[in-house]
């Protein structure tokens, strides 16, 4: 029932992965890691959701506009809003949505 697992720590630095940590039917966290000068593509969020820095420094870019996110930083946004993605360090996060 009860489980500890080292997902986060584990995961590569291999340009972009996206795994899927918790998926319930109220919420999911994705577990993403991003090597340094990766982009995560272009896309939108079906849901409003948090996006969350666990290492690394990364340029979320929202609406036209760039938002540098360190260690430890938080970021909220709208569902469908195209955004995308770029590390400037090796960088770990979370998106909760």
């Amino acid at each position: 029932m009860y489980e500890v697992n080292n997902k986060i720590a584990d995961q590569k630095f291999d340009k972009l992965h996206v795994e899927i940590l918790v998926e319930t039917p109220k919420y999911n966290i994705l577990n993403i890691s991003l090597e340094k000068d990766a982009v995560f593509p272009e896309h939108s969020s079906p849901t409003d959701a948090v996006l969350i820095v666990l290492e690394g420094d990364i340029v979320f870019h929202i609406d036209g506009e760039p938002y540098h996110l360190a260690k430890q930083q938080s970021f909220n946004f709208p569902k469908r809003t195209e955004h995308w993605v770029k590390a400037t360090t090796n960088s770990k996060f979370l998106i909760v949505r």
